[in-house]
């Protein structure tokens, strides 16, 4: 049974180009909005890894798409695929705004806890209400969990990038920051910085790959989660997710 539905999933994420009669359909080119978010996408030296780059690119090989990146800060992504400018987004929760302009296509991406880094005890948040009277470094454009991306009463300070923030708390500028747990621990250990990790934290959601309502990948929705599902049965996915537990925790 498990190699028939390997055999199925094989055929049904076969890649684009085939041949019609004397009739080549040449493979799908997808465009791919990224900003540098180590260790879910790594932008240097012109490469582009990480885990989220690299479960895509195993879902782009089995389907035989051409891959290009797009660079740019996260809120420009977003705003890029709502013009569609790039096809596919890797790594937004799902949120009612954004599923104006995206189709969330695979929840392809583990959960991940948001942790509150600080440095000095008084900045340390035991609970929700602690987050009051404090200055809280976020990624622009980044969404987190309702209450918490609605409370206007709250003080935030916005950067394009998370190593930004994390080094605006440590020339206090900001008093904590809300940051993926993966990222955190990654920045903070490739700055050497000292952050403390608060004991209040936000359970995390599984993230998605995510396509432009604008862009023809949009009719191969079923096909990106064929090739996603059939990475989860051969073990790949499994296999990069331990990667990087592994070699980019500190």
């Amino acid at each position: 049974m498990r190699a028939l539905i390997l055999m199925m999933l094989a055929l049904i994420a076969m890649p684009v180009w085939a041949q019609q009669g004397t009739e080549t359909i040449e493979p799908l080119t997808v465009t791919v909005g990224v900003n540098h978010a180590p260790p879910y996408r790594i932008i240097k030296n012109g490469e582009r890894t990480g885990l989220y780059v690299e479960i895509f690119e195993g879902i782009a090989t089995r389907l035989g798409w051409n891959v290009r990146y797009r660079e740019a800060p996260f809120r420009r992504v977003l705003r890029l695929a709502e013009e569609g400018q790039v096809d596919i987004v890797l790594g937004p929760l799902q949120t009612e705004e954004r599923e104006r302009f995206l189709e969330f296509v695979a929840p392809a991406f583990p959960p991940e806890r948001r942790l509150f880094f600080y440095q000095t005890d008084t900045h340390r948040i035991e609970g929700y209400s602690d987050l009051y009277g404090r200055v809280i470094g976020v990624l622009d454009g980044s969404s987190y969990f309702p209450r918490f991306d609605e409370d206007e009463k709250l003080m935030k300070e916005r950067a394009p990038r998370y190593e930004n923030l994390i080094l605006m708390m440590e020339k206090g500028r900001v008093d904590v920051v809300i940051v993926p747990e993966l990222v955190g621990k990654y920045i903070v250990d490739r700055l050497d910085v000292t952050a403390r990790i608060s004991p209040f934290f936000v359970p995390g959601e599984r993230s998605y790959i995510a396509v432009s309502k604008k862009s023809k990948a949009l009719a191969y929705a079923d096909d990106i989660r064929a090739a996603f599902k059939l990475m989860e049965m051969e073990g790949t996915y499994e296999d990069l997710v331990l990667k990087y537990l592994e070699t980019e925790s500190p």
